[in-house]
């Protein structure tokens, strides 16, 4: 099983701003913004406990960053993906986890031979937030890159020529006209249960804890501070000068960083899947 660590959610660049670990320890992954019209609003998106991710947003930040920046609105459409979480919006019978990807990085997961049963593990940028009355507000110098959710591939989907099932329709690498006439555009589709454990759904998000986070204490958010037995493998965009004096220096750019396959690695994700995962199982639906 090959592990891939694939940068999600909201960057300096698309958004401006990091994703947010709430007080419980609930971690709200940012989708970027997006220009199509058929995807989901920001005040369509809901927390675990059903609170407004929009109104959280608007008190961090009433702007998001694209090109530009631009006034937040709950009509503001996002690119949700990876799509985890059940209570996120409504779903359709039979929804489940589901991940896209299209372009250049999907020719990464191509050329590294991605394949059913394989794992990702999802980060991004990350921050603590704390309440003040009713509103949020960021706690100073904590920003750090951190795994939130995670998605072990069941089946493999290229919209442009595969069927689609009804309930996958609404996601963004299947409802945009623009990514399903690309031949490129590629839907990952999770298993119902993890392979190496049945008691464990095949995709979902993280309670925040210390030992998700990629970024070594004290240093910028592309330093991190990896197992040692990470040394000495092949991990997409880096090498061996990627590993400095103390730390490893993740690359600025790329999304998938595909890690060849070996045992510690597979059973360092497995740990924080089953030490850290949600695993409510009002959340899951049958087919």
């Amino acid at each position: 099983m090959k592990i891939i660590l694939s940068r999600k959610g909201f960057d300096s660049g698309y958004g401006g701003y990091p994703s947010i670990i709430l007080p419980n320890n609930e971690m709200i992954t940012l989708p970027i913004p997006s220009n199509n019209d058929e995807d989901y609003c920001y005040g369509e998106l809901k927390t675990r406990n059903e609170k407004s991710v929009y109104q959280i947003m608007k008190s961090l930040n009433k702007n998001i960053k694209s090109s530009k920046n631009i006034p937040l609105t709950k009509e503001t459409k996002c690119h949700l993906d990876p799509d985890l979480c059940y209570f996120s919006v409504p779903r359709k019978s039979g929804w489940r986890g589901a991940f896209g990807q299209i372009g250049a990085a999907q020719k990464v997961l191509i050329n590294n031979k991605v394949k059913e049963g394989d794992l990702f593990l999802f980060f991004g940028w990350f921050n603590d937030v704390e309440k003040e009355e009713e509103n949020y507000k960021f706690k100073k110098g904590n920003g750090r890159h951190t795994i939130f959710g995670y998605l072990q591939i069941d089946k493999i989907i290229y919209p442009k020529i595969n069927e689609l099932p009804e309930w996958l329709k609404k996601h963004p690498h299947a409802s945009s006209l623009k990514k399903l006439n690309n031949s490129s555009n590629c839907i990952y589709i999770a298993k119902e249960k993890c392979t190496f454990n049945e008691h464990i759904r095949g995709y979902g998000m993280f309670t925040y804890n210390e030992e998700l986070d990629l970024s070594k204490k004290g240093m910028t958010r592309t330093c991190w501070e990896l197992p040692e037995f990470f040394k000495n493998k092949k991990i997409t965009y880096h090498n061996k000068e990627s590993w400095k004096d103390g730390y490893f220096k993740s690359a600025c750019r790329g999304q998938e960083f595909v890690i060849e396959e070996n045992k510690e690695i597979e059973n360092w994700a497995i740990h924080l899947i089953e030490k850290y995962s949600t695993n409510d199982i009002k959340e899951i639906i049958n087919n």
